[in-house]
């Protein structure tokens, strides 16, 4: 049996973890191919702070108007599929008690015999808009590490809810793994963003074996890239900030760059930002 089993969830939250809207934009369109019911759901009460994630007002059908707490709900889906099966869990990022945020949902995967975890996420990064996004995939298990090729991620420093859950769910035995997109930093205005979430969707597959079909996503990603062309035509510090990212990620990406031309050549793009040894 594959190392993350056959039956998977997949989990992303808004906020900290989404730069472009890109991994919640991954879990809602496999919400939109499949049917799912709701399995669990947490009480907003304990582990958001409405100041930082307020409540929305909502006029019904009707006419009534409801109001529609922040949430996180964890979905199965209800008809079987070839594969695995992907479980959804999705939502806001909790304001507090994270252990016990993480712990209640571990609990129910426990009860439910789920077999693996595969985190989304999404940061902004200094990559171009016009190369294939990039994707880490990386896991703390060294048995799934092994089945598909992931790194082991060596990163220190300030986490959020995605790397609470794997941790938790690394210690109950369930096995994860973990996918992370590069959003372009400079069209952080430009969410959500389609290319982004496509990239997370087609990782997604080949790590798990099933995916939403996604054409309309081809088409959305393309469009994404032609409105930010038009925008960088019109600003020639952005062209050129563009031209000197894509000079990066293509000496990075050539099969024959050794390391010592990859570290010259990142030096030359922090000259040029004006953050390298040689800043005056």
């Amino acid at each position: 049996m594959d190392a993350l089993g056959s039956r998977i969830i997949v989990a992303a939250f808004d906020g900290w973890n989404d730069a472009g809207e890109a991994a919640s934009g991954a879990i809602g369109a496999l919400r939109e191919a499949g049917s799912y019911e709701a399995v669990h759901s947490v009480d907003p009460e304990l582990y958001f702070d409405y100041q930082y994630t307020r409540p929305s007002s909502r006029m019904d059908a009707s006419g009534h108007r409801e109001l529609h707490w922040p949430d996180a709900t964890l979905w199965r889906p209800t008809s079987t599929t070839a594969g695995p099966e992907l479980w959804l869990l999705t939502g806001s990022e909790p304001a507090r008690a994270w252990q016990a945020f993480a712990t209640e949902f571990i609990d129910v995967a426990l009860r439910d015999d789920v077999t693996g975890l595969v985190t989304l996420g999404a940061m902004l990064s200094d990559v171009p808009h016009t190369r294939p996004i990039s994707i880490f995939a990386s896991s703390q298990n060294e048995r799934v590490r092994a089945a598909h090729g992931l790194d082991k991620s060596t990163y220190e420093g300030p986490v959020g809810i995605l790397s609470v859950f794997e941790h938790f769910a690394e210690r109950a035995e369930i096995p994860s793994a973990s996918l992370w997109a590069s959003v372009p930093h400079y069209v952080a205005t430009a969410a959500p963003s389609p290319k982004a979430t496509l990239a997370l969707l087609d990782r997604l597959e080949e790590l798990t074996g099933v995916g939403p079909a996604r054409e309309h996503l081809r088409t959305a990603a393309a469009a994404w890239e032609a409105s930010i062309d038009a925008a960088a035509a019109e600003d020639e510090d952005m062209t050129e900030y563009i031209h000197q990212l894509e000079r990066t990620r293509d000496t990075w990406d050539s099969p024959d760059a050794s390391g010592d031309a990859i570290a010259q050549a990142f030096e030359r793009y922090l000259r040029r930002r004006g953050d390298g040894p040689d800043r005056k």
